[in-house]
């Protein structure tokens, strides 16, 4: 957040992975202060907040043809074996997912935000880094935090007053097609 960078990190094997990733821009310096000295999971929570309900910087995510990319590309990888998904959501500017790796984080990552920048940048015309570089990660300690964090997933959408209910959010692990179900 404040330019340095923090990878690479230790992960420890087999266990879940909270990350989050963002637009380049969409945390602009000057406009990104987080009040007094916060611990680093406080300052996620602020920066989560700022990201919800900026009005600012690049919001490409929330057009339904640019998430559907990064959605189509989290399932692909879980096809490619390289993590178990358990939860997503993404959001105006920013993507979180939790998922027990299968092959180095680092690794899929930079293959995740490679080819969604590529995809996104041909569809909107675009060039550039579209994704901040650094991501920040949290490996999750227990069976509690774990269920505390899917659920902060799901629930990001009605925070930031985009929906009701979690189900309601197509771009959402939470999300029920009802199309999809009425079928079954």
């Amino acid at each position: 957040m404040d330019g340095h960078r923090r990878l690479p990190h230790e992960y420890p094997e087999d266990r879940p992975l909270f990350l989050t990733w963002h637009l380049q821009g969409a945390v602009r310096s000057g406009h990104f202060a987080p009040p007094g000295k916060l611990s680093s999971g406080e300052a996620f929570a602020w920066m989560d907040r700022y990201l919800d309900s900026t009005r600012k910087g690049p919001l490409y995510l929330k057009r339904p043809e640019i998430a559907k990319i990064v959605v189509e590309s989290i399932h692909y990888c879980v096809g490619l074996g390289h993590y178990d998904l358990h939860a997503y959501v993404v959001m105006a500017n920013h993507v979180h997912m939790l998922v027990t790796p299968r092959i180095d984080p680092s690794s899929f990552m930079r293959s995740l935000k490679g080819f969604t920048a590529r995809e996104i940048n041909k569809t909107l015309g675009l060039s550039g880094a579209l994704w901040q570089k650094e991501s920040y990660d949290h490996w999750v300690r227990n069976e509690d935090e774990f269920d505390k964090i899917r659920r902060y997933i799901e629930n990001n959408p009605v925070k930031a007053g985009l929906v009701s209910k979690p189900e309601d959010f197509p771009w959402s692990s939470a999300y029920i097609d009802m199309n999809v179900d009425a079928a079954r």
